[in-house]
């Protein structure tokens, strides 16, 4: 997606995900890999949730998954929110396991059905965030 003034609010990497956000940026879904088991989990979980270890590393995912569950907000919470009311916000079950809430893109709101297969785009919302989203697969 192009780059756009964008007035959201945005997410900061933090040591722990930073390789994900730098990943986004260069357009690739990455995510950590237990070097035990090999269960895929996002960051922010310091321990494997199957095999508890803590021995990881970074690998791209494949970008496709299903919509697991979905909600559209019509309140507006925030002032940046009153511009793009109403909104998705999602979670996505990727192939690799995880769940990752984010925006279905390219779909309206009425369109959107649990299990529909999805794939992910990547929006530069700034010049240092770029931000995953999905849309349905083509």
């Amino acid at each position: 997606m192009a780059e756009q003034e964008y007035s959201l609010p945005i997410p900061v990497a933090d040591e722990a995900s930073q390789e994900f956000f730098d990943g986004a940026k260069e357009g690739r879904l990455m995510l950590l890999r237990c070097s035990q088991c090999g269960r895929h989990r996002l960051p922010g979980r310091e321990r494997c949730a199957d095999c508890w270890s803590t021995e990881t590393e970074w690998v791209q995912a494949s970008g496709r998954g299903k919509l697991y569950t979905f909600g559209v907000m019509h309140q507006k919470y925030h002032p940046a929110f009153a511009g793009v009311t109403p909104y998705n916000f999602a979670i996505v079950e990727l192939e690799e396991g995880p769940r990752l809430v984010t925006n279905i893109v390219e779909c309206e709101n009425d369109d959107l059905r649990t299990d529909m297969p999805v794939e992910a785009v990547f929006d530069s919302v700034s010049e240092e965030t770029t931000l995953i989203r999905f849309r349905p697969a083509s």
